[in-house]
């Protein structure tokens, strides 16, 4: 097997799992206890805290811990409307977030708010000058995600935060599909709330946090308990929380060398299939983009096909996010980037590891040059193409 879906999710660690372990079999204890088997749970809790806070540049009591990348941006974006509700109800964001901010903005659109949804240049990125001049005096908060699960661009989220910031408004970013894989700064970058996921680097799934600046007030977001300082309640997922901090510590640790070498397979792939397979387009900035990302759309093809037949050939891959892989749609970010609707669905994203290799990914374009080619002969619309091309010579 070939795995080329690590935008969706990544193995875990194995030394991720060993932290785990004790937590699931020996200090097993409800952390909100005070006898010494709940406490073991608390202190750990703690711990993780004081790892994940030093690695956004924040505080340890500014982390709260959620369930996933998905319920804090609901957190951040709910909280932040409603607590900011008396000042203004005007809410910016992209065209191209993740769904769980942009359904989160149509749910408070019903509610009463106005949300600005910014267009993207061809590359996937937000123009902070047409930014700035979508800000209103009722502006409360822009949400403006890190880099983008698909496409994988880059955002100029140091920018954002400072115009934000000169505003007096709250800047919210989804930065699940970056944390652990660039570096980031809450200070430096002037960001409010981040929302990050544990299993996207190598961490467990249902784990997730939520960064709240700590002179921003904005409300609990689950009622019924005192966990997370009173704004967050429910058990706390110890085992998950330390398997969080221990895939953040490794991602430190291995962050540059680490994403040297997706970058060098990752360019390696897209130069191989540019050069080799007519008729396809990179999907996002050349360089503005993740380390791993290589989002390319075949021309005449449809994208459920070939994951199909790769899938057959023992290789994972997806056509978008895999938050939407159900969905017959096409992808609403490609859309935004200026795709048609024919080019959006014959997309493929492969978002790679440092675990890959090139033998791998020469194995891929092999499979891809093929695949492509006999999805192209059974094709109407690939017919009509070059027999038009025919025509004109």
């Amino acid at each position: 097997m070939i795995y080329l879906d690590n935008a969706a999710t990544t193995r875990t660690a194995p030394e991720v799992v060993e932290a785990m372990m004790p937590y699931f079999t020996e200090m097993y204890g409800n952390p909100s206890a005070i006898y010494s088997l709940g406490s073991a749970g608390k202190k750990a809790i703690n711990e993780a805290r004081r790892t994940i806070a030093g690695a956004v540049g924040a505080k340890p009591e500014e982390i709260y811990f959620t369930a996933g990348g998905t319920e804090a941006d609901n957190w951040a974006v709910k909280a932040a409307a409603e607590s900011r509700g008396a000042e203004g109800k005007h809410i910016i964001t992209t065209k191209i977030e993740h769904h769980a901010v942009l359904h989160t903005c149509a749910y408070l659109e019903k509610k009463g708010y106005e949300v600005t949804y910014l267009d993207v240049d061809g590359d996937g990125l937000v123009d902070v000058r047409a930014l700035k001049a979508a800000i209103r005096p009722d502006t409360i908060l822009i949400s403006v995600m890190f880099a983008n699960n698909e496409i994988g661009t880059v955002e100029p989220i140091r920018e954002i935060g400072s115009l934000a910031r000169e505003h007096g408004i709250l800047f919210h970013t989804d930065a699940v599909q970056a944390f652990g894989q660039v570096p980031i700064d809450v200070e430096e970058m002037n960001i409010d709330m981040l929302s990050a996921s544990a299993h996207k680097l190598n961490g467990p799934k249902g784990t997730g946090m939520l960064y709240i600046r700590s002179d921003v007030k904005i409300r609990s977001f689950v009622h019924g308990g005192a966990q997370e300082r009173n704004r967050r309640a429910g058990t706390e997922n110890v085992p998950g929380i330390v398997g969080f901090a221990a895939a953040v510590r490794r991602a430190q640790r291995i962050m540059e060398e680490k994403a040297r070498k997706e970058r060098e397979l990752r360019d390696y792939l897209i130069g191989r299939i540019e050069s080799e397979i007519p008729y396809c387009r990179l999907n996002g900035h050349r360089e503005k983009r993740l380390p791993g990302n290589a989002n390319i759309s075949f021309r005449f093809i449809e994208g459920e096909s070939l994951l199909i037949m790769l899938d057959m050939r023992g290789v994972c891959a997806s056509s978008g996010s895999a938050c939407t892989s159900g969905s017959l749609d096409p992808s609403h970010v490609l859309l935004a980037i200026g795709l048609k609707h024919e080019e959006a669905h014959g997309s493929l994203r492969m978002t790679l590891s440092e675990e890959n290799t090139k033998e791998e990914l020469d194995q891929v374009v092999g499979h891809l040059k093929e695949i492509v080619q006999r999805l192209r002969d059974m094709s109407p619309l690939y017919e009509d193409f070059m027999k038009s091309r025919r025509d004109r010579t």
